[in-house]
């Protein structure tokens, strides 16, 4: 069953990416299935990264998309959504259906104070 986003926005720089933001992402996170695509040391720097995420860099998308499960409702998520978005219009290309971009990326879930961690 894929999760249904309440709040949705088109990615103003991706054609086709829709945003969500990083409250519903938070309020969800059981359902939901959440890939982050900075670098390992973005990952465990000073903005720490969200529970519940597996760290997938963004150069190793293409090979590592396959490990991806296609019957969960998948976003990617960075520092501020740009590589993100990126990691979602190649999933998409690539047959993903179910997949969003988290809006500001972690710099934004800090900002809301949302938990993390490092």
């Amino acid at each position: 069953m894929f999760y249904q986003f309440k709040e949705q926005m088109p990615n103003p720089n991706f054609e086709g990416v829709t945003d969500v933001t990083p409250q519903e992402v938070n309020a969800n996170t059981a359902q939901l299935f959440l890939v982050d695509v900075r670098e390992e040391h973005e990952y465990t720097g000073e903005l720490g990264h969200a529970a519940q995420t597996k760290l997938i860099i963004l150069s190793t998308i293409p090979e590592k998309l396959a490990t991806l499960p296609r019957d969960k409702t998948i976003v990617f998520l960075c520092r501020s959504g740009g590589r993100s978005a990126q990691a979602t219009a190649f999933a998409q290309q690539e047959g993903f259906t179910n997949v969003y971009n988290m809006r500001g990326g972690m710099l934004l879930w800090n900002q809301l104070s949302l938990p993390v961690e490092t």
